[in-house]
Parts: structure tokens; C-alpha cells; sequence
């Protein structure tokens, strides 16, 4: 388990033995990993309660090692429990089984890799009032950068406090929170492209388009992507109904009032993810309609034609039909220039039967009434 003590004026790393010897002026940030709490949920239950003075509830500590736990918030009288999905990376899921396992199975059902990148896993925040206590995947690029910042800080005269330490437990876990779902909006991108490309190849009438699993394979991750956002909007909406709910009047106004900004603007961020993986489906749902529209379309032409064809062979294949049959006496018959003149007949219905067909707008061409 990884121990940081941040103060106003620097983070550094810190041993278990002198937790009991630091100042009013800061807070601990306990950073561990799903693999380390694992390994001794006891012992690491048992560190936190001699570091903190906080006795963790046993539900609480299940939800911290569960790897399937959706975005989820809870309260006790002691900490603030928030439960938060982010994207494992690929690093980052070559050390966790359960993703892994869902890397393969998206493998097999061949989703694209802009859509492959929506493997997450669960990062546990426990918010006391003097220490933030942290488990999440390994290595964990995110909880990786935050720590380095802090450690990399240095105060200087004049500079500005927006790459200052925070100030207090919940200002880190928001700082965390909407590294998290920037990676989210990281996704946008590459999303719209592929569906992008989706579409063309679905409104491409030279090529018939074949990749109807991997395009169901994206609804289905998109839909994931939408219960995903919002169970992590609804989590966070508790936390800060819950913020408003438990601040006090003697309480930092303006401390508060940066809270309450970071956390909705960490919820604004989850509901444009949200927004954008809904146009995304809809569009997916645009695309196959137009599809199967532009289909039937050019059944429409084809069957416009061939009925056409048959129209103009038809009265054709009434005069040869009649000239056909086993008379002995029959007008033209002997006439020498009796094949001319049926031949002549022919053509002349079927001049006449184009000249109605374009009258009654039969035959309109396409590309001139676009």
C-alpha cells in the first residue's frame, strides 16, 4: 500500500509507522491495488483502521475487491464510499483476469477496436475526513499521473493554484474522478469515425455490406456505454446530494462552493459521454433503416424495368402468336412482302407503347429528377 501525506505545500511518501507523528495542516492519500487487497483483505482492512481510527463496514470492503461492482455511492457516519468504472487500458488489463477474460470473448465476437476499448473496471474511493483511501487496478495510469503530479509539485512565488495540491480528500477523489471520465471523451473520436465508416459501406449501393455482427456487436457495447454513463451520473448525483445535504453553515463557502463546481463538471463530462453514445446508436439505427430503405428502392427500379420489358414484348408475342398458328389461308401469309410489313407493325406498338410509358412518366429518369 502506497502512502502519500499532501499538505498546501508538497506530497510525499510516508511509512505506516509515521502516520501517528504528522500535523493538522494535510491528508493521507492510501493508494492500493485490487491484487494487494486481495491477497490479505484482513491485513489490509486491519492497516486502514490503525492509520485512519476508522472501522471499515465488511460490505463496504467486498464492494472494494469486487471486480464485476457497478458505479455506485454510499454513506456511513464515518466516510463516503464511491464506487467509479473507468476504461482499463491494455496494460492495465493484462493484470486483472475478469477484463482479460472480456478482452478474449470481444475478440472472438471480432468488435472493432474503437469499441474494444470499452473494457472497465471498478476504482474504490473511501473519503474520511483527514485521509482518502483508494483501490483500483494495476498498474492504474490515472491514480499513476495524479500521484506523480503531486510529488513533482513545487510552490512558487506568484504562481497560479491550478496546479495546486488539493486541499482536502474529496477535492482529490474529484480531481481523480474526471481524469477518469476525460478518457471516456477521449473515445468520442474514434467512435464516430468507425460508425462514420459504417455508414458509407451501408449506403455504398456498388458493394453489398456483409459486417452485420460486427455492427450488432457495436450496438451492443453502445448500450453498454449507456448503462455504463449512467449509473456512474446517478452515483455521482448521490455524492453530491450528499455533499449539499451534510455541509454546515460554519463550514469554508468557498471551499464548498469548489466542490460543488468540481462535481458538476464531472457530471457535465459524464452526460456528454452519455449524450454521444446515444446519437452514436441512433445513427447505427438511421444507418440500417436507410439501408433497407435504399434496398427496397432498387428492388422498386428493378421490378419498374422488368415489368417494362415484359410490357413491351407483350403485344410482340401476341402477333407471333397469331401468325403462329396452323391456318392454310391466312392474310400475309403468301404476301411477299408480308414479314416487312409484321415486322414493320412490331415496331411501330412498340414505339407507341414507349411513347405512353414516358407520357405517363414510366421511364423518368432518375438522374434528372435528382
Amino acid at each position: 500500500m502506497d502512502i502519500l501525506f499532501i499538505s498546501e505545500q508538497q506530497a510525499r511518501h510516508i511509512s505506516e509507522a509515521d502516520t501517528g507523528t504528522l500535523g493538522e495542516d494535510g491528508f493521507l492519500w492510501l493508494d492500493a491495488s485490487h491484487a494487494e487487497v486481495s491477497a490479505d483483505v484482513p491485513a489490509w482492512r486491519a492497516a486502514i483502521e490503525r492509520i485512519t481510527g476508522v472501522q471499515l463496514h465488511e460490505l463496504h470492503v467486498s464492494d472494494a475487491v469486487n471486480l464485476k461492482h457497478p458505479s455506485y455511492f454510499d454513506s456511513t457516519r464515518d466516510y463516503e464510499l464511491v464506487v467509479f468504472r473507468k476504461l482499463a487500458l491494455s496494460k492495465e488489463m493484462n493484470g486483472d483476469a475478469v477484463p482479460q477474460a472480456a478482452s478474449d470473448a470481444e475478440a472472438r465476437r471480432k468488435i472493432p477496436p474503437a469499441l474494444s476499448k470499452l473494457v472497465t473496471q471498478p476504482v474504490t474511493f473511501l473519503v474520511l475526513d483527514h485521509a482518502l483511501v483508494t483501490v483500483h487496478g494495476e498498474p492504474g495510469r490515472t491514480i499513476e499521473q495524479a500521484r506523480k503530479r503531486l510529488l513533482d509539485y513545487q510552490p512558487k512565488a506568484g504562481a497560479s493554484h491550478a496546479g495546486r495540491p488539493p486541499a482536502s480528500p474529496r477535492e482529490l477523489m474529484l480531481r481523480l474522478l474526471n481524469a477518469m471520465v476525460d478518457q471516456y471523451l477521449e473515445l468520442r473520436q474514434p467512435l464516430t469515425t468507425q460508425i462514420d465508416r459504417w455508414q458509407r459501406a451501408l449506403l455504398n449501393p456498388r458493394r453489398p455490406f456483409n459486417d452485420w455482427m460486427a455492427l450488432l456487436d457495436a450496438r451492443i457495447e453502445l448500450r453498454k456505454l449507456d448503462l455504463l454513463c449512467e449509473e456512474q451520473h446517478d452515483a455521482l448525483q448521490e455524492l453530491r446530494d450528499h455533499f449539499v445535504d451534510t455541509a454546515h453553515d460554519g463550514e469554508n463557502s468557498r471551499a464548498k462552493d469548489l466542490l460543488l463546481v468540481r462535481i458538476n463538471d464531472v457530471m457535465e463530462h459524464v452526460t456528454r459521454v452519455l449524450n454521444h453514445a446515444r446519437r452514436l446508436e441512433a445513427s447505427i439505427e438511421s444507418a440500417v433503416q436507410i439501408h433497407f430503405s435504399a434496398m427496397a428502392h432498387r428492388t422498386s427500379e428493378i421490378m419498374r424495368t422488368l415489368t417494362v420489358l415484359t410490357a413491351l414484348f407483350m403485344p410482340l408475342t401476341l402477333i407471333t402468336g397469331i401468325f403462329g398458328m396452323n391456318f392454310i389461308d391466312m392474310p400475309l401469309l403468301e404476301n411477299h412482302d408480308g414479314f416487312w410489313i409484321v415486322m414493320g407493325t412490331m415496331g411501330v406498338t412498340v414505339a407507341l407503347a414507349l411513347l405512353i410509358f414516358r407520357r405517363k412518366r414510366f421511364l423518368e429518369d432518375r438522374n434528372a429528377d435528382n
